[in-house]
């Protein structure tokens, strides 16, 4: 870790001491150590002379580019979502309060070693500075950035492992303090996926001998800019930045490249306390011993109409973590990573690596809870972290569920070392991949033995995007940036291959007496299950699909794969007949005919920079010809929003894409969903939609001569582009 911090600290003590008089006095001077180079895709290319004028300049370009997603980033991170919202916003703030207060997040900050709390002021500088130079900006409640607020969102992507507790029951147990016990949340089957793709290829399957990666996150569109920031201090990283973070998040540098992919990992339990009321206050069980229930107090405000109220609320933890529920009368903590200073410590240090020995001591830190890693980088390595925070536990207990946290037998006992965990480097079949799928099957026959690991580590589930994936890259070889594309962009789809084939044979078997289904049913059995806009055969499948998994009755408990195995193979016939019916009468209801290409069907539209999205069938929108990841499609285009309108108009799936080529010098090819900014006036607020849905990825510039060559306009933060 001695290199690490080394490379950190040069950066902190290259900067100039004399500290100028005035706030604005220290913004302008900051400004001018830092140039900001647009291309001509609009991506913003930020030179520094330390690392903290780099971080700086890229919070100032961000903001330019959509300073809306900036702001609600950290409205929501920092728990004050409801003052913009409204009341049903207030379990969301909740939850960010029970587990890091202001004044907690304020101590983290000052505890930091100097080289981070730099780069915190400089964030912060960096978006009090737009704000000062851009009076006609508007903020919906932020208007100044204070140096703590990264804290809240120092590991990974906005959200992280705190999403995932449940507002609902949070709601239950603190409004009014009532038992209220409440199932599990679980999202729709007819949801798209989340998750992402991350492929990593030895030389010894390309044509130029070097290692390549395919980054390929899965999140909301607009989500993350595309950014480039370059300090004289070493840093030089490219790549997907979601805005608000100082960081690049999935990205490359000249010598490494990392790509992440939500894990399996069990990184929360839920402890079940045992409380007792006595004369000194709340108390809880642990072992023969009372220890007392911290309890804090929080005031929350939320807009009502045009005016503020507050509401109080108590807020209570035990040393597992915050009460965030009832289960049979009794209270329940959940336990998470918490380090905010070592977790953003990590996601800043991982773009600043030059080699695996490097990146592997990086991932000591062990606080990159939520993600697993695939790796490349220029001496040829290739490697597959399955998660980092993973806490030891006893195997006696039964995580899945929430455990007696009065036996200290329960409690955590520190966490697995990086050897520990499971992980893959340089296999010999040459390739390793992960699609949100079981890392048993990462690397073919030489990936890891699930026999081997404790349960906790992983679930043993594979998905169709996994088995597409392993198809492909069983048969790889020789392959460039533009063959990486094109086996990510791979158009067929796994799921149908199982699911199609017993709806015709339904239709066979029974001797169907709705004749009016031939013709569909047709086109289906001569189908080659690949997605494309021409495609009827995709549009019939689809509504196929999405209808029996909304409809269709299937055992409990089965995964999404076990599901569609059971409606092929398993479910009565005539049901699948009826729901296939209702698919064709809902195509030929909203299309006029069931005979409707795919790409009539789903579409690519973005009407204003609002984070809301809103779709209109009668405004302009683009074909596109990929397909929901729930199919097994790599290159994913799905909805997760409830839309009004016939047509389907993607919100998630790729995103920001990206293929890195490591050697002497680092070759990459991106796309985005869209374009750079969020602003509509922009010539990058939609310059790449067309070659989204084409596939048509656009040359990196990353070596500064390239980026003079496609330089749009160069100026200093505060200067006019």
């Amino acid at each position: 870790m001695k290199r690490f911090y080394f490379l950190l600290l040069a950066g902190f003590f290259a900067c100039n001491t004399q500290q100028p008089a005035t706030e604005v006095d220290r913004w302008q001077a900051r400004a001018a150590n830092v140039e900001i180079i647009r291309d001509n895709f609009g991506v913003p290319h930020i030179y520094g002379k330390t690392d903290a004028d780099a971080v700086f300049g890229l919070l100032y370009a961000q903001c330019e580019d959509d300073f809306n997603r900036v702001e609600r980033n950290y409205i929501w991170a920092i728990g004050r979502l409801a003052e913009v919202e409204g009341e049903e916003a207030l379990y969301s703030d909740l939850r960010a309060r029970l587990f890091m207060t202001r004044e907690e997040a304020i101590a983290h900050y000052e505890s930091s070693p100097p080289w981070l709390k730099e780069l915190c002021d400089a964030f912060a500088d960096g978006i009090n500075y737009y704000l000062y130079t851009h009076p006609e900006v508007k903020p919906k409640l932020l208007t100044r950035f204070e140096p703590w607020m990264p804290m809240y969102f120092s590991e990974g992507s906005i959200g992280g492992d705190i999403e995932r507790v449940s507002t609902k029951k949070i709601r239950a147990f603190y409004e009014d303090n009532v038992v209220t016990d409440l199932p599990g949340e679980t999202h729709a089957f007819a949801a798209e996926p989340r998750g992402s793709n991350g492929f990593a290829i030895a030389g010894k399957l390309t044509e130029s001998g070097k290692a390549m990666l395919l980054i390929n996150p899965h999140t909301s569109f607009f989500f993350r800019g595309e950014v480039h920031v370059v300090s004289e201090a070493g840093l030089n990283a490219y790549g997907a930045v979601t805005w608000g973070q100082f960081f690049v998040y999935q990205g490359f540098n000249e010598k490494t490249g990392w790509m992440h992919t939500s894990t399996y990992t069990d990184v929360i339990d839920e402890f079940v306390e045992t409380i007792v009321e006595t004369e000194e206050g709340l108390q809880y069980k642990y072992g023969n011993e009372l220890r007392p229930v911290k309890t804090l107090a929080v005031t929350l405000k939320y807009k009502d109409g045009n005016g503020v109220k507050e509401r109080k609320f108590p807020m209570y933890r035990t040393h597992h973590g915050p009460i965030t529920q009832k289960l049979d009368g009794k209270w329940v903590a959940t336990a998470l990573m918490w380090e905010p200073v070592k977790a953003l410590s990590q996601s800043y240090t991982r773009t600043k690596l030059r080699n695996h020995q490097e990146f592997r001591e990086m991932m000591n830190m062990r606080t990159n809870s939520s993600n697993n890693t695939v790796y490349a980088d220029a001496e040829g390595n290739i490697a597959y972290y399955h998660g980092n925070f993973i806490p030891i536990r006893d195997t006696r207990f039964d995580y899945t569920q929430p455990v007696d946290g009065s036996n200290p037998a329960t409690d955590w006992q520190g966490l697995h070392t990086v050897d520990e965990a499971i992980t893959v480097f340089n296999p010999p079949n040459g390739w390793l991949q992960n699609c949100n799928s079981t890392p048993f099957t990462s690397a073919a026959e030489y990936s890891p033995r699930v026999e081997d690991y404790p349960a906790y580590m992983s679930i043993n589930r594979e998905n169709f995007r996994g088995i597409h994936a392993i198809r492909l890259l069983q048969e790889a070889k020789g392959l460039t940036l533009d063959k990486l594309i094109e086996l990510a962009y791979d158009p067929y789809l796994p799921a149908f291959e199982v699911l199609i084939p017993g709806l015709v044979a339904a239709y066979d078997q029974t001797g169907a007496a709705d004749k009016s289904l031939g013709g569909p049913i047709e086109v289906l059995r001569n189908w080659d299950f690949a997605v494309s806009k021409e495609s009827v055969a995709m549009s019939l499948a689809h509504y196929y699909g999405t209808f029996y998994n909304r409809f269709g009755k299937a055992p409990a408990g089965l995964s999404r794969m076990q599901q569609i195995e059971y409606f092929a193979s398993e479910s009565p016939l005539q049901e699948r007949l009826d729901i296939f019916g209702q698919a064709v009468d809902k195509i030929t209801g909203d299309f006029g005919t069931w005979q409707t290409p795919w790409g009539e069907i789903n579409r690519y539209q973005r009407l204003t920079g609002d984070i809301d999205l809103q779709f209109d069938d009668n405004a302009p929108s683009i074909a596109v010809g990929m397909a929901s990841g729930r199919w097994g499609a790599l290159a994913a285009f799905g909805s997760r929003t409830r839309q009004v309108t016939k047509r389907i108009y993607g919100t998630r799936g790729n995103s920001f894409v990206a293929v890195v080529e490591f050697g002497d010098k680092v070759k990459a090819k991106t796309l985005l969903a869209g374009g750079q900014s969020g602003n509509p006036n922009s010539p990058h607020f939609a310059d790449q939609a067309q070659r989204y849905a084409d596939v048509q990825f656009k040359e990196v510039a990353y070596y500064q001569e390239d980026v003079e060559k496609r330089a749009e306009a160069r100026y200093h933060p505060g200067e006019k582009p």
